[in-house]
């Protein structure tokens, strides 16, 4: 792994966060409160904290950024179970029914929170909205909102062992992300859909989850071979180029090379250090840090996406240069993923220590 990391800094986040929740944009780096808020990003800094709060033994204290993310997702659940997505800086709320994305991304992060080593209230809490948004989950269409609440039902999973529940919705979802891959694999196009997007990394993140769960041969093997095609796709003269987002991808067309964003090299780096987890096969390390090195300056501008001084994030590349916007999506997700790199190699160094302990 690569020393060089920037350390782990929430000064942006906090920046970012008032009573109600995290705002949704920044105008380079100052909150934009008209923008309002949304479940996306709330979701989104509720996994990346509750992550900080069990890796980060010496960490700063999170309690407040906990309990306002939480908060947050309990103001924007409707009473059906499902959730707005958009709330104005005056409170109101600008939808009338959010996206399947943001929905997954709730049951995600509540799973992470009752997984968690949390405070039981907060771990209670995240249940009760958890049990309510679930049953809508087997409806949803969207490959990426199916992933997202695949990585939450394992993770409540793991909480709840004796609760054979989460395993069966756990297999119905997984039924429709096999489906969504054998419809649309072609031999040279090894995806879920006819065209990649945003969030790609997730895919086969999610199976990969739920194959440390259940064991289904073909969890692993469709999330492998996509993997490697997103690996593949995604790679231009050795540097990592997400797809751009002016265009995507089609299946049988060109790749976009911009806009490129922060979500997506959050997302391959993560879904490249479960893999190395899972195979303990070298080159998915090496993916993990020439990904994650995107962030740092290893892309097609060489230019710093993070900024190490305020510890904001940069939203994306342009074709004109960086958009010097700092949002809520960015900064979140690389800290996400900046907090995965960490806890694997506080794994490796303590498997290391082990090893010259018994070597003695």
């Amino acid at each position: 792994y690569l020393l060089n990391y920037p350390p782990i800094k929430l000064d942006f986040i906090r920046a970012l966060t008032d009573d109600t929740g995290i705002l949704q944009h920044a105008k380079f780096g100052t909150p934009r409160r008209k923008d309002g808020y949304t479940t996306d990003d709330n979701a989104r800094a509720l996994i990346a904290i509750t992550k900080y709060s069990q890796t980060i033994s010496n960490g700063e204290n999170v309690e407040r950024l906990l309990s306002t993310y939480l908060s947050f997702l309990l103001l924007m659940q409707k009473n059906d179970g499902k959730m707005h997505n958009l709330l104005g800086y005056d409170q109101r709320f600008i939808d009338d029914e959010g996206s399947e994305d943001c929905m997954g991304r709730t049951l995600w992060s509540c799973g992470c929170v009752v997984e968690s080593m949390l405070s039981p209230d907060k771990r209670l809490m995240a249940k009760e909205i958890f049990d309510k948004l679930l049953p809508w989950a087997v409806n949803f269409n969207s490959p990426r909102a199916v992933a997202y609440s695949l990585i939450g039902l394992v993770k409540y999973q793991n909480a709840f062992t004796e609760d054979p529940n989460p395993t069966k919705r756990i297999r119905i979802l997984v039924r429709r992300l096999l489906d969504d891959y054998k419809s649309c694999r072609s031999r040279s196009w090894h995806w879920f859909e006819p065209y990649l997007t945003y969030c790609n990394g997730r895919l086969p993140q999610a199976l990969l989850e739920v194959y440390q769960l259940i064991p289904i041969k073909k969890c692993i093997k469709i999330a492998l071979e996509s993997l490697n095609f997103l690996i593949k796709v995604q790679k231009i003269n050795d540097l990592f180029v997400p797809i751009g987002n002016q265009g995507w991808y089609k299946k049988d067309g060109s790749r976009s090379i911009y806009d490129q964003q922060s979500v997506e090299a959050a997302a391959m780096t993560e879904a490249t250090l479960l893999a190395y987890r899972t195979t303990t096969e070298t080159h998915y390390k090496n993916a993990a840090n020439s990904i994650f090195s995107w962030f740092l300056g290893e892309n097609t501008l060489k230019a710093a996406v993070y900024n190490s001084e305020v510890g904001g994030c940069y939203d994306g590349i342009t074709s004109e240069g960086l958009n010097l916007n700092m949002g809520a999506e960015a900064i979140v997700c690389y800290l996400s993923a900046r907090l995965e790199l960490e806890s694997q190699i506080n794994h490796s160094s303590l498997r290391i220590s082990i090893h010259q302990l018994l070597k003695r």
